[in-house]
């Protein structure tokens, strides 16, 4: 299925959620705020939110500094 992340067309294999996307760019479990079809998706919901073909997914990893 063909997905918009940050800007860039990607395909992905189906059935994907939110956090196995995430897994698999190597940010599980790290601290990200994702917004989906421009909707800002909660920390509890990432894991069980599903990907659906045409979706746009922005991902922004939250880092420390200054």
């Amino acid at each position: 299925m063909k997905i918009t992340l940050n800007g860039e067309k990607r395909e992905v294999t189906e059935p994907q959620t939110v956090g196995s996307l995430l897994e698999s760019l190597g940010l599980g479990g790290k601290p990200v705020v994702v917004e989906q079809n421009q909707v800002a998706l909660l920390p509890r919901e990432i894991e069980g939110a599903a990907v659906s073909e045409g979706d746009v997914i922005e991902v922004v990893q939250i880092t420390a500094g200054g």
